[in-house]
């Protein structure tokens, strides 16, 4: 059995598809972590759930615009914030609502982290100075500076350990920050997010090999790009 991670999906099911068949994911076999934001982006997050509720053994963990999205679906909320930044999609997605309860399960589900053995996976980050269990949802979901101080580290001293991870697994930002499509390591800090809500591609890792698989880019798949998102 493999354990592979994915990055932010963002409704492109045409890209998850290509991935999963690039890396010959098995849906019994493999071990899928979900890295969070399957929601908000392209129209297809409907497809995207239905897909990862197929696989045996899936672990997710949420992003913001996840929880955004759940909001809307126990609440009915629609900030501008959120529908602006794909949350449009989502609903056209669910034909405007309601989202089905399985879904629902499936968001409502999802974890803030997940460590297995010396591997941490986390949407956003957290603060290395300070114990994981110590960091708010809203640090761990919404950071950015884990990646910034990473990537700055990285040229000083790469060999350099943020906690006492051999690796840390995160997406919420995009590696077209950082001027390329490919993951990014940074220290012991890999950047999942490869842009496919926006112009990007999906990518898929195999977290032992680090061997990864990518889609085409979004915009070929779709015709365009979605509501841009953050």
């Amino acid at each position: 059995m493999r354990t592979l991670v994915v990055g932010d999906i963002h409704g492109a099911f045409k890209a998850l598809l290509q991935c999963f068949k690039r890396a010959e994911f098995d849906y019994d076999r493999d071990r899928l972590i979900v890295l969070g934001d399957v929601c908000d982006g392209y129209p297809e997050v409907r497809q995207c759930i239905d897909e990862l509720l197929k696989i045996k053994t899936c672990d997710f963990i949420i992003g913001n615009h996840d929880m955004w999205a759940l909001d809307w679906a126990l609440r009915g909320d629609k900030p501008e914030i959120w529908t602006s930044q794909g949350g449009r999609n989502t609903m056209r997605s669910y034909d405007g609502g309601p989202m089905p309860k399985e879904h629902i399960d499936f968001l409502k589900s999802g974890q803030l982290w997940l460590e297995l053995g010396d591997q941490i996976f986390v949407h956003g980050g957290f603060d290395h100075d300070m114990p994981l269990s110590k960091s708010s949802s809203e640090t761990l979901v919404w950071d950015r500076e884990l990646l910034d101080i990473a990537w700055q580290k990285q040229s000083i001293d790469p060999q350099y350990k943020f906690g006492h991870y051999s690796d840390i697994f995160l997406g919420h930002t995009t590696t077209q920050f950082y001027k390329t499509l490919k993951p990014i390591k940074a220290c012991n800090v890999w950047d999942l997010d490869t842009g496919a809500g926006w112009s990007g591609k999906l990518t898929i890792m195999d977290i032992k090999r680090k061997e990864y698989w990518q889609s085409d880019l979004s915009p070929s798949l779709y015709g365009g790009n979605p509501d841009r998102i953050g």
